[in-house]
């Protein structure tokens, strides 16, 4: 059932972490998402971060209906896709890195201003 959250009994019990099905699947094909706490500089309480997770499965772009995982995750994986392609060529550091030397520094790509303020990976 979408929005179920499970904080107790099968998760860690020290740290902060559940497990939430956010989304409906067809006959019976739903799998939760399981949810770690990594840092909260907000002091959400447990309900009320599950709470946002839950509503932010609403808010994916590509979807009219809830998806399963939290759409910063999708945006953060689809961003990482597209990046590859403007990377190039990247070389094999692990000879260098064996030889004891350091790797040289990754140069990224400058982002056009008319890009800066558009999430162009969606």
């Amino acid at each position: 059932m979408p929005g179920t959250v499970v904080d107790r009994q099968i998760c860690h019990p020290a740290e902060f972490d559940f497990f939430l099905c956010s989304h409906a699947g067809i006959k019976g094909t739903s799998r939760p998402a399981h949810y770690h706490v990594l840092r909260d500089d907000n002091n959400f309480s447990a309900d009320d971060l599950q709470s946002l997770t839950n509503n932010l499965c609403y808010t994916y772009a590509s979807c009219t209906r809830s998806v399963s995982t939290a759409p910063p995750a999708y945006y953060a994986h689809k961003l990482a896709f597209r990046a590859r392609f403007y990377l190039g060529q990247v070389p094999d550091m692990a000879s260098e890195i064996s030889a004891g030397s350091a790797p040289p520094p990754l140069m990224l790509p400058e982002i056009k201003d008319e890009l800066k303020s558009h999430m162009f990976y969606c």
